[in-house]
């Protein structure tokens, strides 16, 4: 299964739009699984964490598990976010594809397995016609 890693904003002003945020990259998540995939959503594993650590600290586990990833898929609003612009850019400096909606990494995924087995049977007939 493919791990997909949400970004989008988390901080806010007031703790009623930090919630609205963690419902936001929680649906999209909800919805990555809902299509086979594995949803990593750091909004929901450190949710109400804020002030016990400084917030650099959340950022850099959160990169240590984006990288662990096969993709990253921002939410909505990720543009408003200092730390999804930061993991974006970290994603795409490490070569894991970053999706701006779900549809587009569906359509990815489908692609890159419908490759897969292109490449799957091509060795097996060429195996075959070897032998």
């Amino acid at each position: 299964m493919k791990v997909i890693y949400i970004a989008g904003p988390y901080r806010a002003e007031t703790d009623w739009e930090i919630e609205k945020n963690i419902r936001e990259a929680e649906m999209l998540a909800i919805a990555v699984w809902s299509y086979g995939f594995v949803a990593l959503c750091p909004h929901k594993n450190t949710a109400h964490f804020g002030g016990i650590l400084p917030d650099e600290s959340w950022l850099k586990g959160d990169l240590e598990l984006l990288i662990r990833c096969d993709a990253v898929l921002l939410t909505k609003h990720w543009r408003f976010s200092s730390g999804a612009k930061r993991e974006r850019l970290e994603a795409i400096a490490r070569g894991i594809p970053v999706f701006e909606n779900l549809q587009e990494l569906i359509d990815h995924f489908v692609e890159e397995d419908r490759n897969a087995r292109i490449r799957l049977e091509t060795s097996t007939h060429t195996e075959e016609i070897q032998e």
